[in-house]
């Protein structure tokens, strides 16, 4: 495979400039999820100005197109397209254009490389040994997740599965680095909204009340043992609450109801559930005890996200044969989520992280923060190893 690796770089290299204006136009006008109307459209149009045909719509906003002969075995490859409630602090030519949403997320970066992927796979596509399936998808950072909708529209042909790969940027890497983790990789995630009615009244006379604050305090603190003293140590659990609000109230009045909501993560499905009904009782237990009442919606989000050992160890190999060794890194599980998740769970995967970051000029904040932004030379990285995914694994 040197020749076929040689004629990757080489390709990667020719198109880089014409990558990184992609991403840049995609950083510039970004939309938020299931709203990704224009970007549909630009990635449709970019296709088609590659000659392609085998193109169609999924979920509304997202986009499919399949290169080689279809009856090989199948590698899906997959990009998200939409991006974050966020206003960009960073002063780059390509600054976000639409106030409030920003590609703060790398998904970008994402779209781009599997663009300039595909620009490399049909130049190559003869030589192809696999039918490839090229997926961009809506909807990554809102429940119930654009992966979920695709597959319920039918993207796995359930005689021909095949095997899936998937990469998001990673900014603690250095730009040129990637990193892989067999087996559970990130957490599933689910939001709690509870809300817990008392009976409010004159803060001076709280004895003719149900005061909802104490009960919150202790359902804050109670649901804190379902972490410590149910879950099993070794399998890492968060229940954490980001936001409390009274609904109306001040300095000398207990409100009638106290809203919360939490996000629950895990990374074993029996115990996830398991602990769903768990909280449930224990908040009702609480309640009954002063009279209050509550309501307790857990919505179901992503699950967990596993990377097939065998298929990832593939992967991470040909990864080391294409990058170097000393640019394949280990990388530990995550608590946080992605709805690549929902396809882990139906073909064996890889997830892996592409690094973004540069010494000489700090490339470092998280994502999800209004001063996000990469390296793009990492573009070199994540349409080269892609590409060269498409023909190895």
């Amino acid at each position: 495979m040197a020749k076929t690796k040689h004629k990757i770089k080489q390709l990667v290299e020719q198109q880089h400039d014409e990558v990184v204006e992609i991403r840049r136009h995609l950083h510039a006008n970004p939309e938020l999820s299931f709203a990704e109307f224009n970007t549909a459209d630009y990635i449709e149009s970019m296709l088609k100005s590659m000659g392609l045909t085998r193109v169609r719509r999924s979920a509304t906003t997202g986009v499919i197109v399949e290169l080689g002969n279809q009856h090989k075995p199948t590698i899906y490859l997959r990009a998200d397209i939409d991006a974050l409630p966020i206003k960009e602090s960073n002063e780059v030519g390509y600054k976000s254009t639409v106030e409030g949403v920003m590609h703060a997320c790398g998904h970008d970066v994402h779209t781009a490389t599997l663009l300039g992927v595909i620009k490399v796979l049909s130049q190559m596509e003869a030589e192809l040994p696999y039918h490839t399936v090229c997926v961009f998808q809506p909807g990554e950072e809102k429940l119930p997740g654009g992966a979920s909708l695709l597959i319920k529209d039918g993207l796995f042909d359930q005689s021909n599965q095949g095997r899936m790969v998937g990469n998001h940027v990673h900014p603690p890497l250095q730009a040129g680095q990637v990193g892989f983790k067999s087996g559970m990789y990130m957490a599933s995630a689910d939001e709690l909204y509870l809300t817990i009615k008392g009976k409010g009244g004159h803060g001076a006379m709280p004895h003719l009340t149900i005061d909802p604050l104490p009960i919150v305090a202790e359902i804050v603190q109670s649901l804190q043992t379902l972490v410590s003293r149910y879950a099993n140590p070794s399998t890492p659990t968060v229940l954490t609450f980001g936001k409390i609000n009274s609904v109306g109230g001040a300095t000398n009045i207990i409100p009638d109801t106290i809203e919360l909501q939490g996000t629950f993560r895990t990374f074993d499905e029996k115990w996830r559930f398991e602990a769903h009904r768990l909280i449930k009782a224990r908040i009702d237990g609480i309640c009954l005890g002063y009279g209050a009442s509550a309501n307790v919606d857990i919505r179901v989000g992503y699950p967990t996200l596993y990377n097939d050992p065998v298929f990832t160890e593939i992967c991470k190999s040909h990864a080391i044969d294409y990058l170097g060794a000393e640019q394949v890194i280990d990388i530990p599980m995550r608590t946080t989520s992605e709805d690549f998740a929902f396809y882990s769970q139906e073909v064996p995967s890889c997830f892996y992280r592409i690094g973004t970051d540069n010494p000489s000029h700090d490339y470092s904040s998280s994502v999800h923060t209004p001063s996000f932004d990469v390296d793009e030379s990492c573009l070199l990285t994540s349409v080269g190893l892609m590409s060269y995914l498409a023909f190895q694994a």
